[in-house]
């Protein structure tokens, strides 16, 4: 059975990624950020979390949290393709637990650059990522 933790800090990914030699290495590392996601529960499969613009399947949940500093997002995700759930997670590592503010600030091609997917997925994963980040940004508009 595969243990669940809780994502690594964005910080902690760019470390890891920098640690990882080859692209292989790197895909391996995705998959098992992947395989480490927490589950949605079944009921948030559904069509308000379905990201559009994925060629996989992509759930993205947005619980928003009070806290002394003003409202903050927490996400949680999920998708039916290993790889495509590595990038959900990094996702939710750049984005969850921020104010909408913080939210609308980051820049995740940045990012994503410096990780090297942005010349290392297909388009098709690019895209989707992309939709990903819009996703997340069209929700902390919304919050703030």
């Amino acid at each position: 059975m595969d243990t669940i933790v809780p994502v690594p800090p964005i910080e902690r990914i760019i470390d890891d990624f920098g640690f990882l030699d080859d692209w292989e290495d790197r895909y391996r590392y995705l998959i098992e950020l992947g395989r480490e996601l927490a589950p949605l529960p079944p009921e948030a499969h559904n069509d308000a979390n379905k990201v559009q613009g994925c060629a996989s399947q992509v759930w993205l949940q947005k619980t928003p949290r009070e806290e002394s500093d003003g409202l903050h997002l927490d996400f949680a995700g999920d998708s039916d393709a290993l790889i495509v759930r590595g990038l959900v997670a990094i996702v939710i590592a750049l984005f969850s637990g921020r104010t909408p503010a913080e939210i609308m600030t980051i820049d995740a091609e940045a990012v994503f650059a410096q990780l090297g997917l942005s010349e290392h997925l297909t388009a098709q994963r690019s895209n989707g990522l992309r939709s990903m980040v819009s996703r997340i940004k069209t929700e902390a508009a919304a919050a703030a």
